[in-house]
């Protein structure tokens, strides 16, 4: 069967090169080499997508990379593989790689609800079941197939996107990829009177109701290109779940991934990590996180608009002067805190106030009275914490007493090389960080060498972002004093473009600095109020611990 094939995308029928509808030709579509059935049999097309739909594939890490990052590395245009999305190693890195996922079919890597839902299409003797995904064909085919054959999904057909389509189309995107393959399952199955699709992405899915919509109605038309009654279309909007590598793993695979373009472009634009601390502070594990998070009771009507923390009691903002480590204590340096009272700021800030055990602790709060803040309105700002004056005692099996570690909290970037350092770092801070309210005249309660000599400082940098759960807080080693920690590393750094590794961190005090050296067609954009941050590699055994929220 033949028919002019339509441009949909625009609600306007346009003659096209004539092409044919056949089983046969649809079979060039997948990448399974099972036969299809014949065309009388097939009543209802049920087509699934892959990523975060079916499989819970990995997401650049929030946590870890600064937003801008987040973008760049699931752009297609900016590394010469493609990014995120188009380098197969890191779909293969998924969980604990092939090797180990592959004999128990990434378990735990599935949304089980769709599973369950592909299991009763294939057992439905009039359907037609596709996995259809915007993944390059000759990039991940293999893997796919691999993945998929160990949940013994037995897919009709499996869908990725060609360089050159059957009829030698070429897709300027991944939605004019996909509405060309379901416009020739819907011309060759031409008794099926329902499609059904499940989706991950909302714009995707208003995209396929919209086609679907104009497609039934060129079918009415005079100018229809072929006789077919209309199909009824569902397209089912599934809630993604968010996964992501291990974040060691993920660095190390960004990193590939940055040495591939900087050893292949032509254009000189060579791309390194790099590190930016957020704050230093003592670091509490998920264990007393919990445990401090006992202490809230914010009101009813604000759950799901209360963002918990109590993960750290600052030092100071970005990386802790030389000065103060050399007193307090270098990075992975313990101190046992003992709580003594909550405190709340218009019931949208909520801390809990501490004090060093023992008493006489050479310490350093970056705030007038040491506290750990518990957490704050969505609406509030964090740094508001530090104008609560009125602390509550708390009874005696409150008064938790708990140890920290004097850590990092970082993002990493991916920036060009020598772009965005020194002392544009530290105008990052001074443009994020809220302007500190000055502390009250009270004398302070601090013991020995506390947060007085921030008193000597401009005291305006209170209330930075407060970084989500991460893990470490950085590693041993000497600690560089340059100005803003922008150690080299290991041998300086090599040359630029040469090939780097994480035997490239730098080793500097848990500074870690990588040496010089949802996929684009997912739509990703991160979310306006992102705010999370990411430690220093190295986690417990290199002089940090994970911590809570």
């Amino acid at each position: 069967m033949t028919a002019p094939l339509t441009n949909i995308s625009n609600g306007t029928l346009k003659q096209r090169k004539v092409v044919s509808h056949t089983i046969t030709g649809l079979k060039r579509w997948s990448c399974h080499g099972g036969e299809l059935p014949p065309a009388s049999r097939v009543k209802s097309i049920h087509v699934y997508d892959f990523d975060n739909t079916l499989f819970m594939s990995p997401l650049p890490n929030q946590k870890l990379w600064h937003p801008s990052t987040i973008g760049l590395l699931q752009a297609e245009d900016v590394f010469v593989n493609g990014g995120w999305w188009h380098d197969d190693r890191i779909l293969a890195a998924t969980g604990q790689g092939v090797a180990k996922e592959e004999p128990r079919a990434w378990e735990g890597w599935w949304n089980e609800n769709i599973v369950d839902l592909v299991k009763l299409s294939i057992e439905q003797e009039d359907a037609l079941t596709v996995l259809l995904t915007g993944r390059a064909e000759h990039t991940f085919a293999e893997l796919i197939r691999r993945i998929v054959a160990s949940k013994k999904l037995a897919f009709d057909m499996i869908c990725l996107k060609p360089q050159v389509g059957p009829n030698n189309q070429r897709f300027r995107s991944t939605m004019l990829y996909k509405q060309a393959l379901l416009e020739d399952l819907m011309y060759t199955y031409q008794d099926a009177d329902q499609i059904r699709i499940y989706e991950d992405r909302p714009k995707h899915t208003e995209g396929f109701r919209r086609f679907f919509d104009i497609f039934n109605k060129d079918l009415l038309s005079p100018m229809a290109p072929i006789p077919r009654k209309p199909i009824t279309a569902d397209v089912i909007q599934v809630s993604d779940i968010v996964t992501n590598l291990d974040p060691i793993a993920e660095v190390s695979e960004v990193q590939l991934m940055i040495n591939d373009h900087n050893s292949q472009t032509k254009d000189k634009k060579l791309f390194e990590i790099k590190r930016t601390v957020i704050y230093t502070g003592y670091l509490l594990n998920p264990t007393d996180t919990a445990k401090l998070l006992t202490l809230l009771n914010p009101p009813q009507h604000m759950f799901g608009s209360v963002k918990t923390l109590a993960n750290n009691i600052l030092i100071s903002h970005g990386t802790a002067p030389p000065h103060i480590l050399n007193r307090i204590g270098d990075i992975g340096t313990k101190q046992t805190w003992q709580v003594t009272g909550f405190g709340t700021l218009d019931n949208k800030i909520w801390a809990a106030r501490v004090t060093p055990i023992p008493p006489i602790s050479t310490y350093h709060t970056h705030n007038h009275v040491p506290f750990v803040l518990l957490a704050h309105h969505k609406n509030a700002q964090p740094g508001d914490a530090n104008r609560i004056q009125h602390w509550q005692a708390v009874s005696a099996d409150k008064q938790y007493v708990f140890q920290t570690t004097v850590g990092e909290k970082a993002q990493l970037r991916v920036e060009l090389e020598n772009e965005g350092e020194s002392e544009q770092e530290n105008q990052y801070f001074r443009r994020n960080l809220k302007r500190a309210h000055s502390p009250p005249s009270a004398p302070q309660q601090n013991h020995r060498q506390n947060g007085n000599d921030d008193n000597r400082r401009q005291n305006n940098n209170n209330g930075g972002r407060n970084p989500n759960r991460g893990r470490g807080g950085g590693g041993g080693g000497g600690r560089n004093g340059g100005r803003n920690g922008n150690n080299r590393g290991r041998g300086g750094g090599g040359p630029r473009g040469g090939y780097k590794s994480l035997d490239d961190v730098g080793t500097g005090g848990g500074r870690y600095n990588m040496q010089r050296g949802e996929p684009n067609y997912d739509d990703y954009v991160p979310p306006s109020d992102y705010n999370a941050a990411f430690p220093a590699l190295g986690g417990a055994g290199a002089g940090g611990l994970p911590y809570g929220k």
